[in-house]
């Protein structure tokens, strides 16, 4: 299954490179349902995957074994946040559901306005973001309980976030092209950095701390925007596959990784002042567009199924209809050095 998943994804995606990272393992985990989102938790060593419908589910594995250890029943979400400090995990189901990250048990349900969609757990208050594509398009949790703080206005639909841990919160918006900088104290937005038509529909995104580097991965045309997070400045601007949904940092190395539903993985990296380049792009399955970084490993996990001939009425369009999942592919990738 191995060599079959990377040869489809270097002829059908970005060309392959030689670097260090490649494919470790593939894991078929199987089981029923779609997916978006899977979320790694490093201090809990839990790897989190919601499984949307068949029924909506949340799996829990190890995250050094990826053997199953526990499932949050009843729970049809598309991502997951934990909070190490309060010891509590959220999902974007509606309503939000709210557990104990330690035994998996179920603390309650909150209920949201909106769509929650994407999620973030922000360390600077304890607090969790659940973002939404429909007004209020964020609102702003207290870890702790789970109480409801307020909603921020971000002026578009959201896809990822990322925090610097020290009271500022980026978003990109994908219908805006641009990234909101919210005021976490504040619960507003602060300010707007326009791609300036560096990249469009943009739905990933990742945070050099550090050094104050944003990386904005785009769609329309596929690349990775690199700014400057203190200003907007864009620095570079380089290529990446098809069909980007999520970023990564690892400031162990200081790479940024964009997962493609062509089934790549770009590698970008840091070459001297203000100097970026494509570091590799490594062939996973096609349809692992989302990831999650262990930062304690390095690895980069990513997920994908294996789907049946689309129906006759698919379409054309840019985002075709899939046909339904074959029974038992579902797959955790493990990409690293």
């Amino acid at each position: 299954m191995l060599a079959c998943a990377l040869g489809i994804a270097i002829a059908g995606g970005a060309s392959a490179q030689e670097g260090p990272y490649k494919v470790q393992r593939i894991v078929k985990t199987g089981g029923e349902g779609g997916f978006d989102y899977l979320y790694a938790d490093p201090e809990g060593r839990k790897l989190y995957i919601p499984r949307r419908g068949g029924p909506g589910r949340i799996e829990v594995f190890d995250l050094d074994t990826l053997e199953l250890v526990g499932t949050l029943p009843d729970v049809d979400a598309h991502g997951v946040a934990v909070s190490a400090k309060s010891n509590r995990g959220f999902a974007t189901s509606d309503p939000i559901a709210m557990w104990d990250a330690k035994t998996l048990e179920p603390i309650k349900t909150i209920e949201v306005r909106g769509s929650p969609d994407g999620i973030l757990y922000d360390p600077y208050d304890d607090r969790v973001y659940s973002f939404s594509h429909k007004p209020p398009n964020a609102t702003v949790l207290d870890a702790s309980d789970g109480s409801i703080l307020g909603t921020i206005d971000l002026g578009g639909a959201p896809e990822q976030a990322a925090s610097d841990g020290r009271g500022s919160v980026y978003v990109d918006i994908e219908n805006e092209d641009c990234v909101a900088v919210i005021d976490a104290a504040a619960m507003k937005v602060r300010t707007r950095y326009s791609l300036a038509g560096a990249g469009g529909s943009c739905a990933g995104l990742a945070l050099d701390v550090p050094d104050g580097i944003l990386f904005v991965a785009c769609r329309v045309p596929p690349t990775m925007v690199v700014m400057d997070a203190s200003s907007g400045r864009i620095v570079a601007s380089l290529p990446i596959g098809r069909g980007t949904d999520g970023a990564a940092f690892d400031p162990a190395t200081g790479e940024a990784f964009s997962s493609q539903a062509d089934g790549t993985l770009t590698v970008i990296k840091k070459e001297g002042a203000g100097k970026f380049i494509v570091e590799q792009n490594v062939p996973t399955m096609p349809g692992a567009k989302t990831l999650t970084l262990d930062p304690r490993t390095g690895r980069v996990l990513l997920m994908a199924a294996e789907f049946g001939p689309p129906p006759p009425t698919a379409g054309t369009g840019p985002y075709p209809r899939r046909g339904p999942i074959l029974p038992g592919s579902f797959s955790i990738i493990v990409v690293g050095k």
